[in-house]
């Protein structure tokens, strides 16, 4: 039977169920003795000993480099950055080491390594806490990329994510944590990286999104199913490698594709989506994200950052003419 867990929760049992199976598997970052910022954490030091669950001095880059070094040896480290923001201070680490290895030494190395990098507007943070970064990330060769959206996904992405051989940028929502959903711990077999969910059918045009926009989008589209147009919603949940086939069935059914993300428009990922799709379809295609501005910390300037369903709606509109 599913059980009923928050977002943090189906993490943190995926972790520790993961830990009882592999003694490889180790995770270090800021403050997780204590159960981590967002309760992520919350128990396994105190069943696994700070020898697997190791709390670490502020200092980014020493983290990724540490984790680096701990794949490359054979172990499999989950390092935590607390926020993606933090993450820019051990970009070299990220991008130089963990990317290139594989592909520098002819395989001899790999960095099996789970980067949790939490992602995306953090309400009340202003512009240094609340980014939404992931087009830097899928843009690197070597890194795979996921951005689970439920509680469900963040259990079995994260198991998939601890058994990748590849370096794996795990970008949680900053604010998903809390959110709950009925995790099937059950199911035993791995999922998919690199398979999209299809969370509503329909058949007059394509949605097609990621991580905390889903949710919102899921409320927007049962909304409009009230006055008759059928939207097809689809999660990516992985950004690279990413359901090129699931997204280009389903334009071809509705003829109209719109790309929905919380980033900032300019250079979003949305951007490679839609010119996959127009590519290959020829049909209609659009895009709708974040105004190219820091995200403010007052409420009024904040608002002007966030994914406007206003801006979505509009944008509907004008693919359905």
């Amino acid at each position: 039977m599913p059980l009923s867990l928050s977002y943090a929760q189906a993490a943190a049992l995926a972790l520790s169920e993961s830990m009882d199976l592999d003694p490889r598997i180790i995770a270090l970052g800021e403050d997780i003795g204590r159960g981590g910022v967002f309760a992520q954490y919350a128990g396994l030091q105190s069943k696994f000993g700070p020898a697997r669950i190791i709390d670490t001095p502020i200092s980014e880059a020493t983290m990724i480099g540490a984790g680096v070094g701990m794949a490359l040896a054979g172990m499999r480290p989950v390092v935590e950055m607390r926020v993606v923001d933090f993450a820019i201070c051990a970009m070299d680490e990220i991008v130089n080491q963990a990317a290139k290895n594989r592909y520098m030494f002819g395989g001899q190395g790999r960095v099996s390594m789970l980067m949790r990098l939490p992602n995306g507007i953090w309400h009340g943070s202003a512009a240094q806490h609340a980014q939404s970064l992931e087009s830097w990330f899928v843009h690197i060769p070597g890194l795979t990329v996921l951005t689970p959206s439920t509680a469900s996904d963040n259990y079995h992405l994260f198991k998939a994510a601890l058994a990748s051989d590849d370096p794996v940028v795990y970008m949680e929502h900053k604010e998903l944590w809390q959110q709950s959903g009925l995790v099937d711990i059950a199911e035993t077999s791995l999922q998919v990286i690199g398979q999209a969910a299809v969370c509503r059918k329909g058949s007059d045009l394509t949605i097609v999104s990621w991580s905390a926009a889903i949710p919102r989008l899921m409320s927007l589209v049962d909304e409009l199913s009230q006055s008759g147009l059928s939207i097809e919603l689809i999660d990516l949940r992985s950004l690279w490698p990413w359901d090129q086939t699931t997204v280009l069935e389903s334009v071809e059914k509705t003829r109209r594709c719109l790309v929905v993300h919380e980033a900032v428009q300019v250079a979003g990922f949305g951007a490679e989506v839609a010119a996959f799709v127009a590519e290959h379809s020829g049909l209609p295609v659009a895009r709708c994200g974040a105004p190219r501005i820091p995200v403010g910390y007052a409420p009024p300037l904040e608002a002007e950052s966030v994914l406007s369903l206003e801006r979505v709606k509009a944008k509907i509109d004008q693919l359905l003419g």
